[in-house]
């Protein structure tokens, strides 16, 4: 189940299956994508109800499944929308993320823990891995000897570990309060640093966007400029 909350410019969106450490179901998914696609908040601030972020496929679903490859493009569709998002999308993980939970996590702007974080892929000890998008871009967010070694390995990383390696920027009390910080920006400067550093194009095309986004600012916020310069 997924609840949203919104307050100002920050969207406030719980995985709530605190019983199940927050799994998710087909219909989770789908709650998930149009939690996080349809706002027009700055940021949105992704949590798990109780001590879960999220334990990724509801296994009991999985178990079921008639057309696995098809699920798998669901979660993968999920994620895309999350990492695709206009908002800046902060995951808080204040528990384990597992699977699923951590390929999610993968596909937010910002991954902030709380010191009773774990993170795990546990798939490969009976016989599955990460399908939504994980080995992708999990080696993106780590080095590559760390990636295939957390993958590979099935083992609990802690939260102290997770920030050596870059799995999480930060590691704080609570991840909430970095969401506010975040969300206390002007969200049009938000919106074009997420999309120009989310931006794969040849680094020439890179530049061209990204000095025509800085001249659409400059001239949105002149005022808003002056004025700080008078104040310094």
């Amino acid at each position: 189940m997924i609840h949203t909350t919104d307050t100002g410019s920050l969207r406030v969106v719980t995985v709530d299956r605190p019983s199940r450490r927050n799994a998710l179901r087909p219909v989770d998914l789908d709650d998930l994508e149009a939690a996080v696609a349809d706002t027009d908040a700055a940021v949105v601030y992704l949590h798990g109800a109780g001590d879960a972020f999220c334990a990724g496929a509801d296994l009991d679903v999985v178990a079921d499944l008639e057309d696995p490859a098809a699920f798998a493009r669901h979660g993968q569709r999920v994620a895309d929308a999350i990492e695709t998002a206009e908002s800046v999308v902060v995951a808080g993980v204040n528990g384990a993320a597992r699977g699923g939970g951590v390929e999610l996590a993968l596909a937010c702007d910002l991954r902030i823990a709380t010191p009773a974080a774990t993170f795990a892929e546990p798939g490969v000890q009976f016989g599955l891995f990460g399908a939504w998008g994980g080995t992708a871009r999990l080696p993106r967010a780590l080095c590559e000897g760390d990636a295939l070694d957390f993958a590979l390995s099935g083992r609990v990383v802690d939260a102290a570990e997770a920030k050596r390696i870059g799995l999480v920027s930060r590691v704080v009390a609570d991840p909430r309060e970095v969401a506010e910080e975040v969300a206390a920006n002007e969200p049009d400067a938000l919106a074009v640093v997420k999309a120009r550093m989310r931006d794969d194009a040849p680094r020439e095309q890179q530049e061209r966007a990204e000095a025509a986004a800085f001249e659409r600012l400059v001239r949105a916020h002149a005022a808003d400029i002056a004025a700080d310069r008078e104040r310094e």
